[in-house]
């Protein structure tokens, strides 16, 4: 073990349970949309240190193609690296619990002033931040990747299939998962 794995070790293991908790209370209740992993790595990686870049950019990958919400599939792996499965409840219910609140209390207020057009202005301004910061938290991993030939085809490849064919995204990423490994595989065995 190499001085950064043991110091990315101690961070991880300084978070006690409560910490989990709340800091994904605030990210729960405060991230909307694809905001939220954004949001999660500023808290997780810059802020509070818990995770590597790398170790954050494993947890997003496995948090998109396991089934269910990402958000919560990233809380739930970020929650195990820094305090087991204790700390993968605590993140979870951190990030479910006000999600829940704030859905039931928007609806009421939807239902309530949906004919508003101040509503829908509203509506659309949540929108374009969350794509806002999608975009953001996509050029700070992006530029942490490998950059080759290989990485490039492979984006272009998903890219043109779902963006613009609007083909299915389970067949897609069915292709694409073995493919990247596969080619990740040959990148492996060629440096050596």
């Amino acid at each position: 073990m190499d001085a950064n794995d043991k110091n990315e070790k101690t961070s991880i293991q300084t978070a006690s349970l409560l910490d989990v908790l709340l800091a994904f209370l605030k990210i729960g209740g405060t991230a909307f949309g694809g905001s939220t992993q954004a949001l999660v790595y500023r808290e997780v990686v810059e802020n509070r240190r818990w995770l590597s870049e790398e170790q954050f950019l494993a947890g997003q990958a496995i948090a998109q193609v396991l089934p269910g919400a990402n958000p919560v599939n990233l809380a739930l792996y970020i929650g195990l690296q820094i305090n087991g499965r204790l700390g993968a409840i605590a993140a979870v219910l951190g990030m479910v619990i006000p999600a829940f609140f704030i859905i039931l209390g928007m609806g009421f207020a939807y239902r309530e002033m949906s004919g508003l057009d101040v509503t829908h202005y509203v509506l659309g301004g949540v929108a374009a931040a969350a794509v806002g910061a999608t975009l953001s938290m996509g050029f700070k991993t992006g530029r942490k990747l490998r950059r080759n030939a290989k990485t490039f085809i492979v984006a272009a490849l998903v890219f043109v299939a779902i963006g613009l064919l609007r083909w299915p995204m389970i067949p897609v990423v069915i292709i694409a998962v073995p493919l990247s490994i596969w080619l990740a595989w040959l990148d492996v065995r060629e440096a050596k």
